[in-house]
């Protein structure tokens, strides 16, 4: 067997403990943000020696969870085609995608972002996606003519992050959650003709 061979395994294996860790950081932290190293070592049942080899620091593990929680909403928005399944399904699809990101890594998506040149352009990436994809959205017809592109985005991660942390009693699966945050930007809660004209 030669070297690179050798080493495959063992690389696929740390990728195995550092993911072990940081989703113990995530369930720990969530429970209690002020949590020790010692009590995520625990909870992935690893060696604290093994958390402090991976990771040098309490701060870095948190950044490096942020880090690994970017990449995931990052592949969240890009595995729904914004630029290219036609608008609608891709909104339906981006929503519940960054949905389950959302809840499953919530305290890593709610952590101050790390200075990483790489999630700085993750996010910077999202949000393109997103404007662009608005933009087909209202050339398609599927926002009405004359909508403020900016206020529908706005109102649009509004509606994400209020579903994402406080989910109804009655929404019992994430594509249904994501139905009703597309359904609620989409068709507002008033009546058709409901609206004031103008005065």
């Amino acid at each position: 067997m030669d070297r690179k061979s050798q080493q495959r395994p063992l690389r696929a294996d740390a990728e195995r403990t550092v993911r072990t860790i940081l989703e113990a950081a995530e369930r720990v932290l969530s429970a209690n943000p002020a949590a020790t190293m010692e009590q995520i070592a625990e909870a992935a049942g690893v060696a604290r020696t093994t958390v402090h080899r991976r990771f040098t620091s309490r701060e870095a593990l948190v950044d490096a969870l942020t880090a690994w929680a970017t990449r995931q909403f990052h592949e969240a928005v890009t595995s729904a085609h914004p630029d290219s399944a036609p608008p609608l399904v891709a909104l339906y699809q981006a929503t519940a995608n960054v949905l389950r990101v959302k809840i499953g890594w919530g305290f890593a998506m709610s952590g101050t972002a790390p200075q990483d040149p790489d999630v700085a352009r993750a996010h910077a990436d999202v949000l393109d996606q997103c404007h662009r994809l608005f933009q087909r959205a209202l050339d398609a017809g599927v926002l009405r003519p004359g909508t403020d592109l900016a206020w529908a985005r706005r109102v649009y991660y509004a509606l994400i992050h209020e579903a994402a942390q406080n989910r109804p009693d009655d929404a019992d699966d994430v594509d249904e959650l994501a139905t009703l945050v597309v359904d609620t930007l989409l068709r507002g809660m008033g009546q058709p003709g409901s609206v004031l004209g103008p005065r």
